[in-house]
């Protein structure tokens, strides 16, 4: 395996939450010599690289070169991916099997859920000395604690022929064996409410016992279930990659890859690099690109920097932004799901991504602008046009380059098997991207 693979798929393997891809994104810049600063704080700035954690599932990263108004650029992703994210007050019984209420993040494809080992991972937020003083720690079991069961073929013929999955019966992961019966009808409201509360303790008592506290400290968490899998080569020559959350980590990884080079470089001008969350439900959260945020942060850099607010304006004008989202590769099984004449495959580099509806953010300028970098890059491109009968999906290029009005082009690595459980990329791909990002924020 070659080392840009070998590193992603350490990578995805540390990524198993928002809030996982944040601490270990924030980690990476960190050992590489970004200092850290706070929202909640005043910031001081001169030429140097920073890195700031939004709200625990955004990330910020900048490098300042030594000439401020030398060029504005800008590469975006989005840390979050479909998954299963479980419900407060989760557990439920029947008739001995305890069971997880949980509830669909995302456009996830249901039945690749299905007979998988599902670990947890998120965040737990525990009691301070006042409400606003709370304080937010990760975890994750790493070991499955829940599986959803299909149902045998022998109870269900029909199963081979697709069969339309329930969100809220069907797809209740098990959690374990308790020996308890369902509730029954005739106890009180009293015992009902006793019961209600012994189970919401179990759970609580499980995720004390990962974060090492005590049941009574937590207050809330916010924790999604994966599937534990690791990331392979696949294929006679190797020529793949599986894995799961290829969507959106492999655009991660390559943004890091290039504000890495950008210190490196120490490239002038002012290069930027913003891991969203929420892409997979609108991105119109504090976090996602759907808000001020993008542009709020960059004031705060310019003000800091003792620029004027006509300086942001001209460079926001002057400058250029890659907003990264996988796209979807050639499926040869469903050749006629795509675009006559425009036809991404793996292994055939990073894909530019166009669209009329404005779906994906460009234009004829961004789009010639991107080219010329690959090319410069040494990087190969193809472009992914959806087929004129269908709407495809969208990223949030489009969303967050109407927030900041700059000049924007999509691109992303070509996938198969999008919003799966497991994705598949080509293993020639990620290099292609890393070649790109750092050329773009790493060259002056």
């Amino acid at each position: 395996m070659n080392l840009d693979n070998s590193r992603l798929l350490r990578y995805i393997q540390s990524c198993t939450s928002p809030y996982h891809t944040v601490d270990t994104s924030l980690q990476l810049l960190v050992d590489q010599g970004f200092t850290e600063l706070s929202m909640e704080e005043p910031w001081n700035l001169k030429a140097g690289d920073y890195v700031v954690n939004v709200y625990g599932t955004t990330l910020f990263a900048f490098h300042i070169g030594h000439d401020y108004r030398h060029s504005l650029r800008i590469a975006s992703a989005h840390t979050d991916f479909p998954s299963i994210r479980v419900k407060p007050n989760p557990i439920t019984r029947v008739q001995g099997y305890t069971k997880l209420n949980v509830e669909m993040y995302g456009g996830l494809i249901q039945n690749t859920w299905l007979d998988r080992p599902l670990a947890a991972a998120g965040t737990v937020v525990l009691k301070g000395d006042t409400p606003y003083d709370v304080e937010s720690v990760l975890v994750d079991t790493k070991r499955p604690i829940a599986i959803i069961p299909n149902l045998a073929i022998h109870m269900n013929r029909s199963v081979n022929e697709g069969v339309p999955l329930n969100k809220q019966k069907e797809m209740l992961p098990l959690l374990m064996m308790d020996g308890k019966n369902s509730k029954s009808v005739n106890h009180t409201r009293e015992q009902l409410e006793k019961e209600e509360q012994s189970d919401y303790d179990e759970w609580i008592a499980l995720l004390a016992s990962e974060v090492n506290c005590e049941a009574s400290e937590i207050l809330s968490f916010e924790i999604g279930l994966y599937p534990v899998v690791e990331g392979v080569e696949v294929g006679a020559q190797a020529d793949f990659i599986v894995s799961p959350r290829l969507d959106n980590l492999t655009s991660c990884f390559g943004v890091l890859e290039g504000i890495v080079e950008a210190k490196i470089k120490d490239a002038e001008g002012i290069r930027c690099a913003i891991l969203f969350d929420n892409e997979e439900v609108g991105s119109r959260t504090k976090q996602g690109g759907a808000g001020m945020l993008l542009p709020n942060l960059l004031d705060r850099v310019y003000r800091s920097l003792g620029l004027s607010e006509e300086d942001l304006a001209v460079d926001v004008a002057k400058g250029f932004m890659i907003s990264a989202d996988v796209a979807h590769g050639l499926h040869p099984n469903y050749v006629e799901k795509y675009d006559i004449t425009n036809l991404p495959t793996l292994n055939g580099g990073v894909t530019l991504k166009l669209a009329a509806s404005q779906s994906y953010a460009g234009d004829a300028k961004a789009f010639a602008i991107v080219k010329g970098l690959c090319e410069e890059a040494g990087a190969t491109y193809q472009i992914f046009v959806n087929r004129s009968d269908s709407p495809g999906g969208s990223t949030v290029g489009s969303i967050s380059s109407a927030m900041l009005p700059m000049r924007t082009m999509d691109i992303g690595l070509p996938l198969l098997a999008m919003h799966s459980a497991v994705e598949t990329m080509g293993a020639h791909d990620q290099g292609q991207l890393n070649q790109l990002m750092k050329y773009f924020l790493g060259e002056s």
